[in-house]
């Protein structure tokens, strides 16, 4: 968010016909709302409906359309009331944390991570047990290292595609650790927010292994509605009242007219499935230009619209190399340091879900960086 505030600022000064920020820093969508939600939305605010309060899980036609999409996409059945629509994807971990954990447990997780899965933990009483990964584990964590640890944790959070590696687990490896995690009385979240948008790898449900996993989802990044702050968990059976009486207190329900434009995006897959080829398509530029630019090292980009670049060997840290693009080339980029604290000063974030013209731009940029 810092980078945020510098690349806004510098854009505000720069002196007409100077080359625009490229903005990279960021995991949002360069799409739009889809045309078929942003009609439901119309319909909506035109319609007698007073847009009031829903249930605290969500309006129930919502919840009865994910089910159909969780079996469209992985060939399962899950009941609507196991289902839990939430403020955002960020809505759901503060709900999943607390329904499912007491102060003081650990929760075990791969390094690099979203930062938000430490912060809300700690902010809640629990305490991270991070695993620096590797690329030669696709920065993805593994049984071996969980029983590797001194004590079991009683969570571990896995994410596929992860941000920010854009890195997938395989679904046997998926399977694996959940079988290890239901074996020992580990709970099992699975951050599943990018799911639609990966490359040629299969993509798996947590749901699909472990009937006590908790899988989160949202509508922000494969359906491009970030701003609409609406996503979904799927809940062991025994949680879903827990969650309903926390959701209650915490949000009172998601938002009426956000989850309109939801229900509609479900049926717009031909527009997604577009916006997904473009990144694939940006995925391509920026891999082929990094290497050209002399970055030869980064995450294995499998899904999501991010790559995690090494800069080992370049004599300064991901800060001072993400300050110096914006400074001399107009690049807007995020340091590592959020995403791995103790190891975040070798690495750099890029997003590829800008406009494919300034992906293209920006790799030019880079080839003129000593």
């Amino acid at each position: 968010m810092q980078v945020i505030t510098r690349a806004n600022a510098r854009a505000a000064a720069l002196p007409p016909g100077a080359p625009p920020i490229l903005r990279l820093e960021v995991g949002q969508p360069g799409t739009g709302l889809p045309a078929g939600a942003k009609a439901a939305v119309a319909a909506a605010l035109q319609g007698d409906d007073t847009l009031g309060y829903t249930e605290a899980l969500g309006r129930p036609e919502l919840r009865q359309r994910l089910a159909a999409h969780i079996k469209e996409w992985y060939g399962i059945e899950v009941p609507p009331a196991r289902i839990a629509v939430t403020f955002g994807a960020s809505g759901a971990f503060p709900l999943a944390y607390l329904a499912a954990f007491d102060a003081g447990d650990e929760i075990a997780l791969a390094a690099p991570y979203y930062p938000p899965y430490v912060n809300i933990a700690v902010a809640l009483g629990l305490k991270p047990v991070v695993l620096p990964c590797g690329i030669e584990t696709g920065f993805q964590p593994t049984v071996a290292m969980l029983e590797a640890l001194p004590r079991r944790p009683e969570g571990l959070i896995v994410a596929s595609p992860a941000n920010p590696t854009g890195s997938m687990l395989a679904p046997e490896a998926l399977a694996e650790l959940a079988r290890y995690c239901d074996a020992n009385g580990i709970r099992l979240i699975s951050d599943e927010i990018y799911h639609g948008l990966t490359y040629g790898k299969p993509q798996a449900s947590a749901a699909l292994f472990s009937a006590s996993a908790i899988v989160i989802n949202s509508f922000s990044k494969y359906f491009s509605m970030t701003g609409w702050r609406v996503g979904w968990m799927v809940l062991p059976e025994a949680l879903a009242p827990v969650v309903d009486r926390l959701a209650a207190n915490f949000f009172v329900s998601p938002s009426y007219i956000s989850q309109v434009a939801a229900m509609a995006a479900l049926d717009c897959r031909a527009e997604l499935e577009a916006n997904r080829r473009n990144y694939e398509t940006a995925r391509a530029v920026m891999s082929e230009g990094l290497r050209a630019a002399g970055f030869d090292v980064f995450s294995p980009a499998d899904g999501a619209f991010y790559i995690y670049v090494d800069l080992q060997g370049r004599g300064e840290d991901s800060a001072a190399f993400c300050a110096r693009l914006l400074e001399e080339q107009n690049i807007a980029t995020t340091p590592g340091y959020d995403f791995d604290p103790a190891r975040g000063g070798r690495y750099l974030r890029l997003s590829y879900c800008a406009r494919l013209d300034d992906v293209e731009e920006a790799m030019r940029r880079l080839r003129r960086v000593k």
